[in-house]
């Protein structure tokens, strides 16, 4: 899943050592400032589905992971996803990710998430977080050690887990921290000593945590000569005798108990995935008397066949009966294999498939049949029900009922990453948005997956750029990173594409933000690196049929244009905290105001809808800031301290200016505000359930209608609030 941290401050205390002793209980909700209703626009899915776990003992109870956008509990009456960690606030926003999951068969109502997204220094310590209501409510456990469900082995096996003897006993396998061990049902936890492997700083340490029976089988991802450790009394671990060696072998991706033949199924790789991998293979250890057999269904052939295996299912009710899939395999697709008779033969369950994504339709991605899937690492098995099968994969959740016929079994889940949002002042769709991975939508109904999927002409991953023209609303253009193509023009408002004539060379590699000045008839092209290297900005006045440098703009800065005046356009130098403008469409720019907020790429430039040289600055933690004068000045914005993305919606009745909508501070907290009075006071409308973690990305209101907003996430999708 495309994501970025966005924000480099460390917000967890604790050390590297070991995990907290204390219990930490989560804040009351503040009081609402203005009652809103907050949903997701509708997508459906759009991102990598890291774990399904089925309750062993409860019908219908089911919970999902994600990589960065948090945990779900499936609501079978309803046939939809419930999110659980909407409340996650800005700044524990690495909270979001969640490494592994845990359900407790003796007590149906508990469940243990394992939260962290990122291991690396700039990134907090994770997080234990324990519910007794299926997640309605938590308390956490702030850890000493950092998780990585955002990281190179996130769709391994759950590496959380209760102890099969003792409903008050968790393991914690980490990747860089060795196991941990809890006696207090999550409250506090320590180191496990004696555990027999030592994990790198760079490694996956453990990748899964499995009983069988009474026994705890942990694997292993950092080498050496085992890779798959057991405990048969809860206290002293070892080496599994017997076990598979070889490349094949040399990753423990998942694995799966079968209770009934007593007999463990493990997944393997050459590498953790979800990338990377081109060998694996499939093995199953009877417990009773150590007997390894292999049961890979085909093998990888090192050449134009290369994948590994990634997730492992067993049937409860079938003996012998267990699935099991590929991953990483481009050239044949991926697959599930089925076998009724504990592996000894194999059915190719994409080979029969029917798949409907008529309620997701990105998921064809330009093409007019979509893939059965890839990444896909999580796989489960319905204890009640035999047929019923869903896997996970980089941009979906499958299922099916007759192990023929399969569809997203989605609804409720939204984990895209939102990089821009337009809501236009006319026509049939109210918002278009750019997104990682998925490129740009075409939302022509907020509560339904876009009916014409992913824009196309040509298909983009992750868009970079969107822009509109605003005396010019059915004129529209978009960048990002693509196979045939970086740039696209619409002249219906983003319905149809189609592809820049020609584009620059940096398109290719750099793509980056676009606009188009306020009638559409000239086009500037901006381009960053992925390491974050700048280049010239180019210009076109024909669509994109030919370019031109312009070697006055400043490198990698964000185009702005004015939204009245089509001869002029704005940029902000963030190296030097200086306002450059354009009054010749962009052939040359000239700085204007001076020693502004610097150093940081993310501050942003807005321009207020309507009005010529009405611009205002959201400087992050340096604040807000507003320019009457085209940029020749600033005046600080005294009402929040505080800004991180700005946006303008429809005025209040009997208001003069539009409403300003902001994720910033005006007291203690970072979250969303409104003003009805051009910044002079502001009324929070999220909550303390409606968070979403990092949100500084872009936030819009909708023209036609006062008070909905359209609010950018790193991993919850679009939300979207409206006054109740």
């Amino acid at each position: 899943m495309f994501a970025s941290p966005l924000s480099r401050r460390a917000v967890l205390a604790g050390t590297a050592a070991a995990a907290l002793a204390v219990g930490v209980a989560l804040p009351a909700r503040a009081a609402q400032s203005r009652s809103y209703r907050w949903r997701n626009v509708v997508i459906g899915g759009t991102g990598f589905i890291t774990g399904v776990l089925f309750h062993p003992s409860v019908r219908g109870l089911a919970y999902a992971r994600t990589d960065i956008g948090g945990a779900y509990r499936w609501d079978d009456r309803r046939a939809r996803w419930v999110p659980l960690l909407d409340h996650i606030g800005w700044d524990d926003w690495n909270l979001l990710g969640v490494e592994a999951m845990a359900v407790d068969a003796a007590h149906p109502d508990r469940v243990y998430l394992a939260v962290g997204t990122y291991s690396q220094p700039w990134a907090g310590n994770g997080a234990v977080l324990r519910s007794e209501d299926r997640g309605a409510s938590w308390r956490r456990t702030d850890l000493g050690v950092k998780l990585g469900a955002n990281e190179d082995g996130r769709g391994t096996g759950e590496r959380l887990l209760v102890d099969p003897r003792d409903s008050d006993t968790l393991w914690l396998g980490t990747r860089h921290d060795g196991l941990l061990k809890s006696a207090d049902r999550g409250t506090t936890w320590a180191p496990v000593e004696g555990f027999p492997v030592t994990p790198s700083a760079t490694g996956q340490g453990i990748t899964l945590l499995v009983a069988a029976g009474r026994a705890v089988y942990a694997g292993w991802g950092d080498g050496g000569s085992a890779s798959l450790y057991r405990t048969l009394d809860g206290s002293t671990w070892g080496a599994v005798p017997g076990q598979p060696s070889g490349a094949a072998a040399r990753v423990p991706i998942r694995a799966a108990y079968d209770r009934h033949t007593r007999e463990l199924y493990v997944t393997y790789a050459d590498a953790p995935g979800p990338n990377g991998q081109t060998d694996g293979s499939v093995h199953k250890l009877d417990t009773r008397d150590g007997r390894w057999t292999e049961v890979t269904p085909v093998a990888p052939d090192g050449s134009a066949d290369t994948f590994g295996y990634g997730g492992v299912a067993v049937d409860a009710r079938r003996p012998g009966t267990v699935v099991v899939s590929t991953n990483n395999r481009w050239a044949a697709v991926d697959t599930l294999y089925r076998s009724t008779d504990g592996g000894r033969s194999w059915r190719s369950l994409k080979d029969s498939a029917v798949l409907d994504v008529s309620e997701t339709p990105y998921l064809k991605w330009g093409e007019k049949q979509p893939k059965f899937g890839w990444w896909i690492q999580a796989l489960a098995v319905d204890p009640y029900d035999s047929r019923h099968v869903v896997y996970g994969t980089g941009a979906t959740l499958y299922g099916t009922r007759d192990l023929t016929h399969w569809a997203p079994q989605i609804r409720g889940l939204e984990e895209t990453s939102v990089r821009q949002l337009i809501s236009p002042p006319a026509g049939p769709a109210h918002l278009i948005s750019g997104c990682g991975d998925i490129g740009v939508l075409y939302h022509d109904r907020l509560t339904a997956s876009p009916s014409r999927g992913m824009a196309t002409n040509p298909v983009f991953g992750t868009a970079t750029g969107l822009a509109q023209a605003a005396r010019r609303p059915a004129y529209v253009v978009r960048a990002g990173w693509g196979d045939h193509g970086n740039g696209a023009w619409s002249e219906d408002g983003g319905r149809t594409w189609a592809p820049f004539a020609a584009q620059p060379a940096l398109a290719k590699d750099a793509p980056g933000p676009i606009a188009t000045n306020a009638d559409g008839t000239a086009l500037l092209w901006s381009f960053v690196h992925g390491d974050g290297t700048k280049h010239p900005a180019h210009r076109s006045a024909d669509n994109g049929g030919t370019w031109s440098e312009v070697p006055t703009f400043p490198k990698g800065a964000m185009p702005v244009a004015d939204p009245v005046d089509p001869t002029l356009l704005y940029a902000y130098d963030t190296d030097t905290g200086t306002l450059f403008a354009s009054t010749d469409s962009g052939r040359t720019f000239t700085a204007r105001a001076t020693g502004l907020p610097s150093g940081d790429s993310q501050f942003k430039v807005v321009a207020a809808p309507g009005r010529s040289g009405d611009l205002w600055l959201s400087a992050k933690w340096n604040g807000l800031y507003r320019s009457t004068d085209g940029g020749g000045s600033f005046t600080k914005v005294e009402s929040c301290w505080a800004s991180y993305t700005l946006g303008f919606g429809k005025a209040a009745d009997g208001a003069s200016y539009p409403a300003i909508y902001q994720v910033g501070s005006t007291e203690a907290i970072t979250a969303v505000y409104r003003s009805d009075d051009e910044a002079k006071s502001w009324v929070r409308i999220n909550d303390d359930a409606h968070q979403w973690g990092w949100i500084g990305e872009t936030i819009t209101g909708d023209p036609r209608v006062y008070g909905r907003v359209y609010l950018a996430t790193n991993g919850r999708g679009i939300q979207y609030g409206e006054p109740v």
